[in-house]
């Protein structure tokens, strides 16, 4: 008798929920469903226009933007309005994980935008991610 196989896809699944997951990762995870969802305002006039429409539910903003009245604007905004705010290190980085790139064929990001500000209206399905950033939130 021959033993059945596992298949490779469905390890790779086991193991990944299992691993820890950092805040970046989650984070990451959180944005790509909020994608598939349509629930993402990216840029700062759909940013600000979803803050003032109270529709947010968290705010990522890029540390690299040099620009201090538009950090000022969304920080104030996010204050006045109880959002979540987040700050990541690179806006290039934040572009991609927004959907603000080219993917080539092997699932690499080509040609990717830079953008300060990602707001997040829906996040779409409850996931493992969402709950780390939830009790990250929770705990600040």
């Amino acid at each position: 008798m021959e033993e059945e196989e596992t298949p490779a896809e469905a390890v790779a699944v086991v193991a990944a929920e299992d691993e820890p997951m950092d805040i970046e990762q989650a984070l990451k995870a959180v944005l790509k469903s909020a994608i598939c969802h349509d629930g993402l305002a990216r840029g700062l006039h759909e940013a600000a226009k979803a803050l003032e429409k109270k529709t947010a539910k968290l705010c990522v903003l890029a540390q690299s933007c040099d620009e201090a009245a538009y950090t000022k604007l969304v920080e104030a905004l996010c204050a006045e309005h109880n959002v979540n705010l987040m700050k990541v290190a690179d806006g290039k980085e934040l572009g991609e994980w927004a959907g603000l790139c080219k993917l080539d064929a092997e699932g690499n990001a080509r040609k990717v935008v830079n953008c300060s500000c990602v707001v997040v209206k829906e996040y779409g399905e409850e996931t493992r991610a969402l709950s780390i950033l939830l009790d990250y939130f929770k705990k600040k």
